[in-house]
């Protein structure tokens, strides 16, 4: 088997300039208490007004989805058509084979029909196919929901999907339970994972027709605190990753790794540790994790990368924000979700820097 190329020559932080920061407060009331972080620095006001064990959608419902053709897409077939609005292949056949097919202005056609200016198709989502994910009675936490989307505020602790190591209590359990106390159907599309024991937002596509909008310009900013300080307080570290040796978990920054870049803003400082806002460009497994250790900050509680558990008891990462363009919603949607308290109490002491 021939060796991969060699993708990168050294590693290294840059000095990173950017347009807008990795973290802006949402909140004039960041800091008090004469420059002490305060914990109301992460006290974001969530959007959970109006939600409950209904739903955002009618109980049972099928949800219809409407597209109209622009001058310029005149001619194409409608299965062309809905693949440009980013209908996915497999939805299109789902709706033709177990929905209720195409409507063009009301009559029904088939995929080989020819598009003209201004005519509409409607379809509604096929019904969901069988889960082997069994539903929980387990606390979960929507921070966010329209008929589309839904975002869910993991604790630490908990895996997204069942493993071998934890065939239930994971997040799909709890969403599953959720949708039969609803009385719903469905199925867990996490757009984005993280791991068992970092905390916050994890994004869930609702349906077929959202999980593949969503994954399209979905951007997440981390909250981590670190060990240590690093030397420049805002970067990009630039730095391949690669699985190590002999070990089906751990990576490592290596020459043969995949390209792997990191965005980070110090945010504060205090007894021996930083608060780091993170934004990752790419999205390699562990890739805070292994960037921070990798620069001499090993996130506080990451006995896997250097990090000590005296003050905590698990990596201190939480998925903080989330920005993203939910279908059907104007505009896009920024999603706060404040630190839990085992990492706030870690920022008590800290200072803004």
């Amino acid at each position: 088997m021939p060796p991969r190329r060699r993708m990168f020559h050294s590693f290294s932080v840059k000095n990173y300039t950017m347009q807008t920061p990795v973290w802006q407060p949402q909140s004039g009331r960041e800091f008090a208490n004469n420059g002490r972080l305060c914990y109301t620095y992460f006290a974001f006001a969530k959007f959970t007004a109006g939600f409950s064990e209904k739903g955002a959608s009618a109980m049972g419902q099928p949800l219809w989805l409407n597209f109209t053709a622009r001058p310029e897409e005149a001619g194409l077939t409608l299965r062309n058509f809905l693949r440009q609005q980013g209908v996915s292949a497999s939805l299109i056949k789902g709706v033709k084979y177990r929905g209720e097919g195409f409507l063009v202005d009301g009559r029904a056609v088939f995929t080989d029909h020819r598009m003209e200016a201004g005519e509409t198709v409607r379809f509604a989502l096929p019904p969901e196919e069988e889960t082997t994910v069994p539903p929980q009675d387990l606390p979960i936490e929507l921070v966010y929901e329209d008929a589309h989307t839904a975002l869910v505020n993991k604790p630490a602790g908990m895996t997204v999907h069942p493993t071998l190591n934890a065939a239930d209590g994971t997040l799909a359990n709890a969403w599953m339970g959720l949708l039969h106390r609803r009385g719903e159907t469905g199925v867990f599309r996490p757009v984005n994972r993280i791991d068992r024991d970092t905390s916050g937002l994890v994004l869930c596509a609702k349906n077929a027709y959202a999980a593949a909008a969503l994954a399209r310009n979905v951007q997440k900013v981390y909250l981590a605190v670190l060990q240590g300080v690093p030397a420049r307080l805002q970067g990009e570290i630039d730095a391949p990753i690669d699985r190590a040796s002999g070990s089906i978990i751990l990576r490592q920054v290596g020459p043969q790794g995949k390209p792997s870049r990191t965005c980070y803003q110090v945010l504060a400082a205090g007894q021996g540790l930083s608060l780091a806002a993170a934004r990752p460009i790419t999205g390699r497994t562990h890739q805070l994790r292994v960037h921070f250790a990798h620069i001499g900050c090993p996130l506080a509680g990451d006995e896997l990368y250097g990090g000590s558990r005296a003050r905590i008891g698990r990596q201190a990462l939480h998925c903080a924000r989330m920005t993203f363009e939910s279908p059907g919603v104007e505009g896009v949607q920024t999603v706060d979700c404040p630190l839990p308290p085992d990492m706030a109490a870690l920022c008590e002491t800290m200072t803004k820097l």
